[in-house]
């Protein structure tokens, strides 16, 4: 089967600036919103208009990259004090996602390569920077998926919580990757998508991606879960991670920890997609891991809808972490490790150090 060409940008470079399709307004509109300062980017990581671990990597990349075209006329200590408070703006944009402070500090280290330069050489070569870390995110989720799709059965029906395909990434997406590379390979698989209260990243952003691909989805309620598992109607769970600790354990959206135990409950593989990019060897374990708090509004209501009492009192985490036991593998790029844990992980780190 040919491969799927996909009918959107999650983000796009044009004409000296970046737009990112708005994903607070999906599906009911299809809007590209531009960009062209760190700081408007990093207003647009923290208001939900780009989300998703990668995405939120790639899209840091280009706010550097921004900010250094807006700078290269300046002297070189403007330049670089200037610069400087773009890399602390959007390190500060979201908490959770490592993939963030990963694209920060490889485009940093671009930076450091071109300080002798003049302003306008360090900005091609940070604009390069961006675009070579797009590009290795697709490549990336392509590994991923071939990788991953070797685990998915022919005919299987495959649950998925928040979105982790081609709209939180560069491209092609890491659990939906995996989908859609199977599916690519000649099997047949069908999708049930989490709602994902409280953004509703299943119900707005899974299912309207997987329907542009003509992929079968059904949408349930979060609470569903464990009903369908019960009733033999769930063959596989695939997730995504917005961070991995170095002893496996995994943060994404909240409610991924809850589906894990009744994976586990049911004996369903419980899968998580991840690049090497989300891995954070220096965090020993989920405990480390920061989780964002998010407005309370978001579990409140929707848009100008509101269920809940006026005044009532919210806790909105949007992250849980999934203790790495309850993982039945990890799917990287450089292939599958079953049964994660710190040595694995580690051993996996260092090899692809050796790979660089």
């Amino acid at each position: 089967m040919a491969g799927f060409r996909s009918k959107f940008d999650t983000l796009r470079w044009r004409d000296g600036r970046l737009e990112m399709i708005d994903q607070r307004v999906l599906p009911a509109e299809i809007l590209y919103l531009p960009f062209d300062s760190a700081m408007a980017v990093a207003d647009g990581i923290r208001s939900m208009v780009v989300r998703g671990a990668p995405a939120i990597g790639c899209a840091a990349a280009y706010g550097i990259a921004l900010d250094a075209l807006r700078l290269r006329h300046q002297p070189p200590a403007e330049f670089n004090r200037e610069l400087g408070s773009a890399f602390c703006a959007l390190a500060a944009s979201r908490p959770t996602a490592v993939n963030l402070f990963w694209a920060l500090a490889r485009m940093r280290s671009a930076w450091e390569t071109c300080r002798n330069a003049d302003a306008a050489q360090s900005a091609e070569r940070l604009l390069e920077e961006a675009h070579a870390i797009f590009a290795d995110d697709v490549a990336a989720n392509r590994r991923m998926g071939r990788h991953g799709a070797e685990l998915i059965k022919d005919g299987a029906r495959v649950l998925t919580h928040c979105n982790a395909g081609a709209l939180a990434t560069a491209g092609h997406g890491t659990a939906l990757g995996v989908i859609r590379s199977a599916i690519e390979g000649g099997k047949k698989v069908s999708v049930i998508a989490d709602e994902t209260r409280p953004f509703l990243q299943g119900a707005r952003l899974t299912a309207w991606e997987l329907m542009q691909d003509d992929i079968p989805v059904t949408l349930i309620a979060d609470n569903a879960a464990g009903h369908l598992m019960s009733r033999g109607e769930i063959d596989a769970v695939i997730v995504g991670a917005d961070r991995v600790a170095g002893n496996g354990d995994v943060a994404n959206k909240i409610g991924t920890y809850q589906v894990a135990v009744l994976a586990r409950r049911h004996n369903i593989p419980f899968y998580v997609a991840a690049p090497l990019s989300t891995i954070d060897g220096a965090i020993a374990c989920g405990a480390d891991i920061t989780i964002e708090e998010r407005g309370a509004d978001e579990v409140r209501g929707h848009g100008d809808l509101h269920w809940a009492p006026a005044g009532v009192a919210v806790r909105n985490p949007v992250f849980d972490v999934t203790p790495a036991e309850l993982v039945t593998a990890l799917i990287t790029e450089q292939g599958v490790m079953r049964a994660p844990d710190a040595c694995k992980i580690k051993a996996l780190l260092n090899e692809s150090r050796h790979l660089k």
